[in-house]
């Protein structure tokens, strides 16, 4: 039997959505239209390749092997026809990410394309939110500190920021520490209360868990950096935030590991935008600006 492209079509939009309204939603398909399009496809199949639950659908293993062998060239397909359709690449591109990446990083490598006649809007999020952001087209295009692990998402890693554990040179004994315990009497100051980036720097490069608590938390990395060079403490920031403020005296590095953290960010856009879309140009355009 002969299955119909719009039924494949149908089935992966419901398999990312997880749901059978979202994926209604995408297609500017009726919910009944949708529901009719799977159950045919189930009969062509002969198997369920969904299983109802009250809130959306989960996939069955039928289901998600069906989802893997056509999600690429679907994907491909749909970029062809949405650059044979000639799809304004002046639109406005919606970009996600982390406030102090994008503000410091990003920004500047896109002053002057910009200043060209790019159309950007930004948002500021943690990673899962922005990922939804990417799910329901809110956003086109989403820098990611953690590697993206959703169906219909293609990734590219994008920048390796190293971390550095670093204060104002009030709170430096005169020699890199051996320890962590050499920094009891000086408050901590975090990105958030569960001190994520902290904890990370102790476990590598400490090789001991983080115990005491945090001062001072400020949601932005960007206002960490202001507070430890006014001396409210401590903090591990990507160099790339303060490097230059060690370079000038204004902070001072207080351990130098071998080998310090490192983390990834990726970029990520829908698997079905086109070579030619908006957001195909813009992740383009930082991978030249920002590798």
């Amino acid at each position: 039997m002969t299955i119909s492209l719009d039924l494949l079509r149908t089935f992966l939009a419901v398999h990312r959505a997880g749901s059978i309204t979202a994926g209604a939603q995408q297609l500017s398909l009726s919910q009944p239209t949708v529901t009719a399009h799977l159950k045919a496809l189930e009969s062509a199949v002969g198997r369920p390749l969904f299983e109802r639950r009250a809130r959306g659908v989960l996939a069955t293993a039928a289901g998600d092997e069906l989802a893997r062998r056509i999600a690429e060239p679907i994907d491909t397909l749909r970029g062809l026809v949405v650059d044979e359709l000639d799809e304004p690449v002046a639109a406005t591109v919606h970009l996600g990410g982390p406030a102090d990446f994008i503000s410091h990083q990003v920004l500047p490598a896109l002053a002057g394309r910009v200043a060209e006649g790019l159309q950007l809007r930004t948002r500021f999020g943690l990673p899962d939110e922005l990922l939804d952001g990417l799910a329901d087209r809110s956003l086109d295009v989403v820098i990611s500190s953690v590697r993206p692990r959703r169906p219909g998402v293609q990734t590219t890693p994008l920048y390796d920021e190293t971390f550095a554990l670093v204060a104002a040179p009030r709170w430096y004994a005169g020699t890199p520490l051996s320890g962590p315990e050499q920094l009891r009497n000086v408050p901590l100051v975090a990105f958030a209360e569960e001190a994520p980036i902290l904890r990370r720097y102790w476990r590598s490069v400490f090789g001991v868990r983080l115990t005491g608590s945090v001062a001072l938390v400020v949601p932005d990395l960007r206002g960490v950096l202001t507070a430890v060079l006014a001396g409210a403490g401590a903090s591990v920031l990507p160099l790339y935030l303060c490097e230059a403020d060690i370079q000038a005296g204004r902070l001072q590095l207080l351990a130098e590991p071998e080998l310090p953290p490192l983390n990834t960010g990726y970029l990520a856009i829908r698997s079905d935008a086109g070579p030619r879309s908006p957001a195909a140009l813009l992740r383009t355009a930082l991978l030249e600006a920002l590798r």
